[in-house]
This record gives C-alpha cells, sequence and structure tokens, in this order.
C-alpha cells in the first residue's frame, strides 16, 4: 500500500485498536474505573477475588457467585510438581519475570485446550476455568521461585486464605498481619486493569490469531517486563536509593531538569494529573506508617513529589503508579525484583478480561506499514560485491 494512503503515528499514539467495555480513564481528570466503577470506591469497599469477577463477567458478582469464584480461585492455587521441577533447572539469576513467562507457557501443555478453532471453540466453562487456573496459579508460581532460587523449598497455598494473605504466606512462610493483608489485597486490585497498554495489548494481538490463552498470557507478561512498563517501579526505588537523603533530593531534582532526563515515575501517557493509582498507594503507605513505622525512602519520594509539582506538575508531569508501589511492596518485606511479578499476579486479571472480549472479534490484528527503505534494487553476484 502506498504511503499516502498508510497513517503513521509513533507507538500507535491517538490510534484507537479496538473497542473495549472493561475500562476507562480520564488523564484530564485523573479517573479509573473499571466496568464503569471508580477505583477509589472498590479499592475501598471491594476485594480482589470481587474485582475480578467484575472484569471478567461485565458486573458485580452476587454471593454465591462471589463464593462460587472464591471456592475456584482456591481449588487451583496448587502447581504440578512437574512445573517446579522445571524451575529447579532454571539459573540462578533467572530474573522472576523470566521464569513466571516461561512457567505460564508451560501450563498450556498441563492444560490443552482446542487450537486453531473458530469462535465459540471454548466452552463457557472452559473459558471460566482456564480464567481461574491463570489467577489462581500465578501467585503460587511467583512464590515458588522466589524461594526456590534461595535454595528454599516452596510453600504449599492454604485454601483458607484470601487471595492476597495466601501470596503472602507462600513467600514468607507466616501468615500475614490483617494490614498486610489489606494493602496487599488494595494494591493488586489499583493494578488489575489499565485500558490498552502495551501488555493489554500483546494480549489481544496474540488472542486474535487463536492463540490459547496461556500464550496470549505469556506474551502479556512479556511486555510487562519492559523497564518502559511494569519494570519502572525498580527503577524508581532504584533512583530513590541513589538520591539517599531528603537534603539530597533538590540538587538531584535541578540536575535532571537542567540536562532535561526523564525522573522516573513522573508523568504517564495519558494522565494529564496525578495518577489515582498513586494516591490510593500513598495512602496506603500512610497506613503502614502507624504500625510499622516510616521509611526514608518514602520522605525521598514525597519531597520529589513536592519540589516537582511547581515544574513538571504544571506541564502535566505527575506522579504515576510506579512512583509508590515500590514503596509499598519494599515495606512488606518483598525483593524489589518480585515487584513486576506482582503487576503481573494482579494485572492477569484485566489481561483476561481482555481475552475474554477478543473472543468475539473474529478478525486478526494485522496493521499497516510505512515503508521508507529502498525499492526495485538489482541483484548483485556475489563475486561482484
Amino acid at each position: 500500500m502506498g504511503r499516502e494512503q498508510a497513517v503513521y503515528s509513533p507507538g500507535l499514539a491517538g490510534i484507537a485498536a479496538c473497542e473495549s467495555a472493561i475500562s476507562h480513564i480520564d488523564g484530564e481528570e485523573g479517573r479509573l474505573e473499571y466496568r464503569g466503577i471508580n477505583i477509589e470506591t472498590l479499592a475501598e469497599r471491594a476485594s480482589f477475588e470481587e474485582t475480578c469477577c467484575l472484569l471478567l463477567n461485565g458486573k458485580l458478582p452476587l454471593r454465591a457467585e462471589l463464593h462460587r469464584f472464591d471456592s475456584g480461585l482456591r481449588h487451583h492455587r496448587h502447581i504440578k510438581f512437574r512445573i517446579r521441577d522445571l524451575m529447579k533447572c532454571f539459573p540462578e539469576s533467572a530474573h522472576p519475570m523470566d521464569a513466571l513467562q516461561a512457567c505460564v507457557a508451560v501450563l498450556g501443555m498441563f492444560y490443552p485446550l482446542p487450537k486453531g478453532e473458530e469462535d465459540g471453540a471454548l466452552s463457557p466453562e472452559q473459558v471460566e476455568d482456564v480464567c481461574l487456573r491463570l489467577i489462581a496459579k500465578l501467585p503460587t508460581l511467583v512464590a515458588a521461585h522466589a524461594r526456590m532460587r534461595h535454595g528454599d523449598d516452596p510453600i504449599s497455598p492454604r485454601d483458607d486464605l484470601s487471595h492476597a494473605a495466601n501470596f503472602l504466606y507462600m513467600l514468607t512462610g507466616e501468615e500475614p498481619d490483617p494490614l498486610a493483608e489489606r494493602i496487599m489485597d488494595v494494591a493488586l486490585i489499583v493494578h488489575a486493569e489499565h485500558t490498552m497498554n502495551a501488555s493489554t495489548f500483546s494480549t489481544r494481538v496474540t488472542a486474535s490469531t487463536l492463540a490459547d490463552p496461556y500464550t496470549s498470557i505469556s506474551a502479556a507478561i512479556g511486555a510487562l517486563s519492559g523497564p518502559r512498563h511494569g519494570g519502572a517501579n525498580e527503577e524508581v526505588l532504584a533512583m530513590l536509593d541513589e538520591i539517599g537523603s531528603v537534603e539530597a533530593a533538590e540538587a538531584y531534582l535541578h540536575g535532571k531538569l537542567e540536562h532535561k532526563e526523564k525522573i522516573v515515575g513522573l508523568g504517564h501517557r495519558i494522565y494529564k494529573t496525578k495518577d489515582p493509582r498513586a494516591t490510593l498507594l500513598q495512602s496506603l503507605y500512610g497506613e503502614m506508617v502507624t504500625k510499622f513505622g516510616s521509611d526514608p525512602t518514602y520522605e525521598i519520594a514525597r519531597h520529589i513529589e513536592q519540589l516537582s509539582a511547581g515544574t513538571l506538575g504544571k506541564k502535566g508531569v505527575c506522579p504515576n503508579v510506579d512512583f509508590y508501589s515500590g514503596i509499598v511492596y519494599r515495606k512488606l518485606g518483598i525483593d524489589t525484583d518480585l515487584f513486576t511479578p506482582i503487576f503481573a499476579v494482579s494485572r492477569v486479571a484485566g489481561w483476561l478480561a481482555h481475552w475474554k472480549e477478543q473472543l468475539g472479534h473474529s478478525r486478526i490484528y494485522r496493521p499497516l506499514q510505512v515503508y521508507v527503505g529502498k525499492q526495485q534494487q538489482e541483484y548483485i553476484p556475489l563475486d561482484d560485491r
């Protein structure tokens, strides 16, 4: 197709790739909604399990429906021993995101689904089952690898704990404090879905080929692993540790501004005000301080936000979700390189909602390109080159 017929937009900025009823962002007002419900309301009143039902099924569940879904999650938490054996073969230096992506792909071999079929190949029961399996097993995979890479045995999941509490239990071997459980539950809710980001787009593109959902979610995890997407929360903590103190924050900020360098955790492609998820996570940290004590890292972050408000803030460059998420996870005693896998443990709910939605669209993604290379070149024989 000729160049005049193709529109090129770097990063597909401003180009709608699909129609979706799953989530909505108002970047000017700083508002995020799941199925029309404000994220602040869900964080205050819902559980992660209830939020999953909302995202996957398009409505808040009735009590019996929520109980059935929650029971299904608890039933599917265990993983095959062969998958644990596979993890033993991973190098000790393997990043947890790489391990998670590999294990999710392997799940598809243990729980195969029909391939190459047109819409309707999967029954509603199969769709529900695969959603339960993936949401339930991702925390087990992350926790098992986190312990095994340090030479410790994985801790079996408990079916008497909530999704959030069980995950923390599998990481530490100790039943979490109720406040820690609530903090983790809300953190999972706020990361569960965020419209057409890179990993969600990867899910839908892969699903459009009629690949199985395990492959689609594995592709999403690969996209999330990049530092421009989910990996940014690790970089924020590295930056805050580099600054070292509240007193050094102003000089650091001025140096970045003077050299026109990006400050990790500030700014978002969509939000022109503070990310509502950052506000929620900051509030969660405030609850933790009373019980677990303060952390100098948070004070540095808050000072950076205050200092940048009069310069970057006026340009719509404000804290995003990564600016405070790592601080919350560190306070929970979680290793830094597990921050992005936890992102995946949460976001799998949104990815699966998009996978389900994509099942109703039979057209494969096939965007255009703008060709800028040479044309009509002659072949030069090897001896004449």
